[in-house]
């Protein structure tokens, strides 16, 4: 899950996919991570970490990191919230494999209309829940459209 700056949209999406990957019985690893290094080490947006907690997510313990090279060969999928951070982690792919790791959060939920996850970071509190709500729907169609996958793959 990578955004910006790794405090605000990400660090929602890597708490509720992977508390919903865990209720799938998936064996994923969830992390997030920000094109920019502004806020390393610090833990999420204090609205973030609320309407988390509000909706029986902690996040509270995750800590800012930049987005690496090496993530390529640590994450099978690693999703995106904007395009302008699409644009920006395409760019540090090396390889063809590389690239098609890369997509937009809300792909699963909105097929073809590169949807944004809009960054509540400019507004003020009561921007977090309609973020929320659309990072958990959009979670929940990634694990739906996995479990599919999984499902053809497997018979």
């Amino acid at each position: 899950m990578v955004c910006l700056g790794n405090i605000c949209r990400s660090p929602i999406a890597e708490g509720v996919m992977q508390q919903l990957a865990v209720a799938a019985g998936l064996n994923w690893q969830v992390a997030s991570a920000g094109t920019n290094g502004y806020h390393t080490g610090e833990p999420p947006h204090k609205y973030s970490r609320k309407i988390c907690r509000q909706n029986g997510y902690d996040i509270g313990a995750q800590r800012a990191a930049r987005f690496k090279v090496s993530d390529f060969d640590e994450y099978d999928h690693i999703y995106v919230m904007a395009l302008d951070v699409y644009n920006d982690v395409r760019q540090l792919a090396r390889t063809e494999a590389d690239l098609q790791k890369v997509q937009l959060f809300l792909e699963a939920l909105f097929p073809g209309e590169q949807r944004e996850v809009p960054d509540p970071w400019y507004g003020d509190e009561a921007g977090y829940g309609p973020v929320f709500q659309l990072i958990r729907k959009g979670s929940q169609a990634i694990i739906a459209k996995h479990a599919i996958i999984t499902y053809k793959e497997n018979f």
